[in-house]
C-alpha cells in the first residue's frame, strides 16, 4: 500500500500559487489617466468648412482634443490677397460645427492658436493686419481690454476670443498689440502660449517695439525686439492684471 503524505492547507495553497504564477503570463496594470487641458499654438493652415477631418488633421495645424472631440483652427484663402479665419469642431469624426463669420473683411486674418480645458473654457487666437470696413472682431471687443487694432496698418497683431465650444459662437474678444513709442501706431505681436488657472488667462507672446503695460501704455525697453512678453488677463478679457517683458519696464 502506498501512502501519500498530505500537505498542510497553507502549504498546498502556496504551492498552487507558485505553479499558477509560473504558468500564466503576468499582465502589467497601467493606470488610467484623464485628458488634460490642452493648448496648441502654431502656424495657421488653410481649410474650408466642407473639408473632412482627415484632410484637416493631415495638415498638422493647431488642434485641441478632449475625449472624442477635436477642434481645429486655421484660415481659408478667400481671394488672392485675403485670408479669413476658420474654426471647426468634429465629434467622432463627424463635423459638429464650423464658423466662417468671425471676420469677413479685407483684413488678411488667420487663426493660429487654441486653449480648451475640455469644458466650457475655450479661447482662440487670431491675427489681424488692420481694420477694414465690415464685420470683424471689433464687434466682440466692446468693453474689453483693447477694442480695436488701433492706428496704422500692416503689422500683424493678435486677437484673443472666448468661444462657446458647443457651437463656436464668440462670447467676447480683445485685441493684443504692441505700440510704437515714437508715433503711437500699432506694432506687431504674436502669441506663443496660453495657460489657464481657473480664473485668469496667461498669454505669452513675442512683442515688437514696444509691449504694452497693463494700463495699455507702451513700456520702456532696451535692446532689440522682439521682446518676450507676458500678460495675465482676467477670464472675461476686460482687464490685464499684470504685464511684463524681458528688458522692459
Amino acid at each position: 500500500m502506498i501512502y501519500r503524505r498530505k500537505l498542510p492547507k497553507y502549504l498546498a495553497f502556496s504551492f498552487l500559487s507558485v505553479v499558477l504564477a509560473a504558468d500564466l503570463p503576468i499582465t502589467p496594470v497601467i493606470a488610467q489617466t484623464t485628458t488634460q487641458p490642452l493648448s496648441s499654438i502654431g502656424k495657421g493652415v488653410t481649410f474650408t468648412c466642407n473639408d473632412t477631418e482627415t484632410t484637416i488633421k493631415n495638415k498638422n495645424g493647431p488642434r485641441v482634443t478632449f475625449g472624442q472631440t477635436n477642434i481645429y483652427i486655421g484660415y481659408q484663402q478667400v481671394s488672392s490677397l485675403n485670408k479669413d479665419p476658420r474654426i471647426i469642431s468634429f465629434q467622432n469624426g463627424v463635423k459638429k460645427w464650423c464658423r466662417s463669420d468671425y471676420e469677413t473683411t479685407n483684413d488678411d486674418g488667420t487663426g493660429y492658436g487654441l486653449f480648451w480645458d475640455g469644458g466650457n473654457v475655450l479661447y482662440g487666437v487670431f491675427s489681424s493686419t488692420g481694420s477694414q470696413p465690415g464685420n470683424d472682431f471689433r464687434r466682440f471687443a466692446t468693453g474689453r481690454w483693447l477694442t480695436s487694432y488701433g492706428s496704422g496698418g500692416g503689422p500683424k497683431v493678435a486677437i484673443i476670443a472666448k468661444i462657446n465650444p458647443e457651437n463656436g459662437s464668440v462670447y467676447y474678444a480683445t485685441f493684443l498689440t504692441a505700440k510704437k513709442a515714437n508715433d503711437g501706431k500699432t506694432n506687431s505681436l504674436v502669441v506663443t502660449g496660453l495657460s489657464w488657472n481657473g480664473s485668469n488667462l496667461t498669454v505669452n507672446a513675442d512683442s515688437w517695439w514696444t509691449p504694452r503695460r497693463a494700463n495699455t501704455n507702451p513700456m520702456t525697453c532696451s535692446g532689440s525686439s522682439p521682446y518676450k512678453y507676458t500678460a495675465i488677463f482676467t477670464g472675461d478679457l476686460t482687464k490685464v492684471n499684470s504685464a511684463s517683458a524681458v528688458n522692459c519696464s
